[in-house]
C-alpha cells in the first residue's frame, strides 16, 4: 500500500516488489477502518500484468469473490470503484487461492470418496508441504496428472483446478466412468512458496518452475512430479498430463500451448488432434475454447523450450496427450464460476478422451 488519500477518498496501490521471485504483478488487500456506505478509488499500479480490467472483491471474508465494475485506466495505472458496504473489504487481482485453500480442497475432497486420499507431493525448499490428491492409488490403471500454479500469480489456474477435481469426485456418471478406467494426480499449487509469500514467480530466479523440467531441477515439486511422471510412462501407462496455467491480459479465450508436433509419436500426434476436437466441444462457455493452439518449441523459446513441462512429458516418448490449458483472465467471466466450468468441461472431454470417444 502506498497510501491513503483521505480528502480524495483515493487508495494508492503497487505491487509488493519480491526481489528474484519473479514478476511483480500480484496483489490481495484487507481494506479495514473506512466509513461503511462511503465510495473510495483504488488507484493500482504497474500495467498490464497487475491491472485486470475489472478487480475482485470479497465483502464476507473470503467466501465468495466477485468483480468490481469496470476500472477507469490512465497510463499504466487503474482506478476501480470500491463501495464500503461492510466494515471490511477484500479486494484482489483476482480471486485468491493460497496454500491454506489447497490444503483444504484436498482434504474435501478425499473426505468425499473413499477411493480418493490427500497426499503431499513433495515438502518445498523452504519446508512446506505441496498437497495433493490421488485417485485410484495402487492401480495400473491408465495416470492422468493434473497440476496448477507453476508460476504463482496465476491463482485462477488453482480454481480451475478446483472445478476439475470437484467433478472428479461427483457423482455424474461420466466422472464415476472416468475414474473406474484411469488414477489421477491433481496438484492444486506448484510454487508454494511463491504463493505463500505473494510473489509473481514467473521468471524468478535461477528458473521459473515451468523452465525447470531437466535432467536436474532445482524445485521439488518438478523433482516429484517427474518421477511419478516418468515411471508411468516408462512402464507405459500414461495418458495424459495437463498444465494449468492463466495467459496474458489480451487473450479472451481459453487456449492450449501444445509440444511442437515433431517431437511427438505418431500415435500421440493422432491423440492431440482427438482430444483437443472433444476440449472445444465440452468446452463452450461461459469461456469457450474456440480450437486456439499454439507450439511452443525452439521459435517459442529457443534457450529453454526443452525444460517446458509439456515438452518434457512429450519427450518420453510416450502417446500420451501433454498440454498446457491457459484459461483467461481478463475478462468478465474469469470469475470463481467461470474458472470452474472450465475446469468441469476439461474433465468431460477427458472422460471422453480416456472412454476413446
Amino acid at each position: 500500500m502506498e497510501s491513503i488519500e483521505v480528502e480524495q477518498k483515493r487508495i494508492v496501490l503497487n505491487p509488493a516488489d519480491h526481489p528474484d521471485r519473479g514478476w511483480r504483478c500480484w496483489w490481495y488487500v484487507k481494506l479495514t477502518g473506512l466509513p461503511v456506505g462511503e465510495s473510495w478509488t483504488l488507484d493500482v499500479g504497474d500495467a498490464p500484468w497487475a491491472t485486470p480490467d475489472q478487480a475482485t472483491v470479497s465483502r464476507d471474508n473470503g467466501k465468495t469473490w466477485q468483480h468490481t465494475e469496470p476500472g477507469d485506466r490512465e497510463g499504466k495505472r487503474i482506478r476501480y470503484p470500491l463501495k464500503f458496504e461492510s466494515e471490511s473489504l477484500l479486494v484482489a487481482w483476482g480471486p485468491p487461492f493460497v496454500p491454506a485453500d489447497g490444503k483444504a480442497l484436498v482434504d474435501s475432497l478425499a473426505a468425499s470418496l473413499a477411493e480418493a486420499e490427500e497426499f503431499s507431493l513433495c515438502q518445498t525448499l523452504e519446508g512446506r508441504d505441496t498437497p495433493a490428491l490421488r485417485v485410484g492409488a495402487g492401480s495400473k490403471k491408465p495416470l492422468v496428472w493434473i497440476q496448477a500454479r507453476q508460476h504463482a500469480w496465476e491463482s485462477g489456474a488453482s480454481w480451475v483446478g478446483k472445478g476439475f477435481s470437484e467433478w472428479l469426485v461427483s457423482g455424474a456418471p461420466e466422472a464415476k466412468k472416468f475414474r473406474e478406467q484411469v488414477e489421477v494426480v491433481f496438484v492444486p499449487i506448484m510454487d508454494i512458496d511463491n504463493v505463500f509469500r505473494g510473489a509473481g514467480g514467473k521468471s524468478q530466479k535461477p528458473q521459473d518452475h515451468n523452465r525447470d523440467w531437466t535432467e536436474e531441477p532445482h524445485w521439488n515439486a518438478v523433482t516429484a512430479a517427474q518421477k511419478e511422471i516418468g515411471e508411468a510412462a516408462a512402464a507405459g501407462r500414461l495418458a495424459a498430463f495437463v498444465d494449468l496455467h492463466n495467459p496474458g491480459a489480451t487473450n479472451r479465450f481459453p487456449y492450449f500451448y501444445v509440444p511442437p508436433r515433431e517431437i511427438l509419436t505418431p500415435a500421440g500426434k493422432a491423440n492431440q488432434d482427438r482430444f483437443l476436437k472433444l476440449v472445444k466441444e465440452k468446452m463452450t462457455g461461459p469461456l469457450r475454447f474456440t480450437g486456439g493452439t499454439i507450439e511452443s518449441g525452439a521459435k517459442y523459446d529457443r534457450k529453454a523450450w526443452k525444460a517446458i513441462s509439456k515438452n518434457w512429458v512429450a519427450s518420453l516418448e510416450s502417446d500420451a496427450i501433454s498440454v498446457t490449458l491457459e484459461t483467461a483472465w481478463n475478462t468478465s467471466a474469469s470469475t470463481t464460476g467461470g474458472y470452474q466450468a472450465v475446469g468441469r468441461q476439461l474433465g468431460q472431454a477427458l472422460a471422453r478422451y480416456c472412454s476413446g470417444e
